[in-house]
């Protein structure tokens, strides 16, 4: 299997940086993990949208998949009570 491209937007990268120093370096792992596997276990489909979430402790990433050019696109890095407003 390909790997995926990893893309941050920049406002999900400026989200990830004011983190503190622990979840930041989790959340960190977890998002070039989606290189190798964009959807790994414990991954869910958002609806109304083409975007996943996966989870670490509190916090989430809601990114894309983009199949055809093997890109994953990260859309937010959050808190869980404010990641998909």
């Amino acid at each position: 299997m390909a790997s995926y491209s990893v893309l941050i937007k920049r406002a999900a990268a400026r989200e990830l940086e004011a983190l503190p120093e622990k979840p930041h370096r989790q959340l960190a792992a977890k998002i070039q993990a989606l290189a190798a596997n964009p959807r790994p276990t414990g991954c869910e489909r958002l609806s109304g949208a083409e975007l996943y979430r996966i989870r670490q402790g509190d916090y989430r990433v809601v990114y894309d998949i983009q199949d055809a050019v093997l890109t994953v696109l990260v859309v937010r890095v959050g808190h869980r009570r404010e990641a998909h407003r």
